[in-house]
C-alpha cells in the first residue's frame, strides 16, 4: 500500500512567519526607544574603548576666557586625565552618565544647573537637560546659526551617531567643534566634530 505524505498546512507556516516578524519588530522598537529615550547608544559606545584611538586634550588659550570658562576647561582636563567611573558623576547610580558628567562639571565650576523636577544640580537625562536650558532661556537651536563658545553644552538626538547625548565645547575653530564628554568611547573623550549636523546636534545650552 502506498503511503501519501501530507503537506504541512500553509496557514501554520504563515502563522510562524508572522510571529517571527512581529518579534523582530518588537526587538527593533525596544532598541530604538531605549536608544532615544534612555541614551542606550552612548552607553554601548562607552564600552568600546579598546577600539578607539585616544585623542589628546588640546591646548586651550585661557587668557581670553572668563573665570567660569577657565574653571570648566581645568576641570575637563583634570577629569579627562583621571578617567573616573561614571558613578562618580551619577551619585553612585549605574546609568548612562553623559548628562551627569555635564551636571557635575557645571556644579564644580560654580555654574550649577537646576533640575526642573527635583531642584538638584544634577540632571541625569538629556531630555530634562534640554528642558532646563529652554526654560531658562539659554537654549540655542542648531538651526539658529549660533556659534557655541567654550563651556557651552551640546545636545544631540536621533538620528545621529550619538543618539540622545550631551557634551561640552572646549574649542570652536570656525564651526569645527572640539568637545569633551562622559559616557563616550573610552569613558571621557575628546572629540573633534567637523559635521555637527551629521552628529545629530539639535542645539546648545549656553553658559551663564
Amino acid at each position: 500500500m502506498q503511503i501519501t505524505k501530507r503537506r504541512p498546512k500553509r496557514p501554520f507556516i504563515f502563522s510562524v512567519v508572522a510571529v517571527g516578524v512581529m518579534c523582530v519588530m518588537i526587538v527593533a522598537f525596544s532598541w530604538w526607544f531605549g536608544a532615544s529615550r534612555f541614551n542606550t547608544i552612548p552607553n554601548m559606545m562607552s564600552n568600546m574603548s579598546s577600539q578607539v584611538t585616544k585623542q589628546s586634550f588640546p591646548t586651550i588659550e585661557t587668557a581670553q576666557l572668563d573665570t567660569s570658562q577657565q574653571k570648566i576647561v581645568t576641570l575637563l582636563r583634570q577629569e579627562y586625565d583621571a578617567q573616573a567611573a561614571g558613578t562618580k558623576y551619577a551619585d553612585g547610580s549605574q546609568e548612562a552618565w553623559c548628562a551627569d558628567f555635564v551636571s557635575w562639571i557645571m556644579h564644580e565650576s560654580g555654574t550649577p544647573l537646576n533640575n526642573p523636577n527635583s531642584g538638584s544640580w544634577r540632571i541625569p537625562g538629556t531630555y530634562t537637560l534640554r528642558e532646563y536650558y529652554e526654560s531658562a532661556g539659554m537654549f540655542k537651536p542648531y538651526s539658529s546659526g549660533y556659534q557655541p563658545k567654550v563651556g557651552d553644552v551640546v545636545l544631540y538626538d536621533n538620528p545621529g551617531i550619538f543618539g540622545q547625548h550631551t557634551n561640552i565645547v572646549i574649542k570652536n575653530d570656525h564651526g569645527i567643534l572640539t568637545t569633551v564628554g562622559g559616557n563616550e568611547p573610552g569613558g571621557i573623550r575628546v572629540f573633534t566634530n567637523e559635521r555637527p549636523e551629521a552628529a545629530g546636534t539639535v542645539g546648545y545650552g549656553v553658559l551663564k
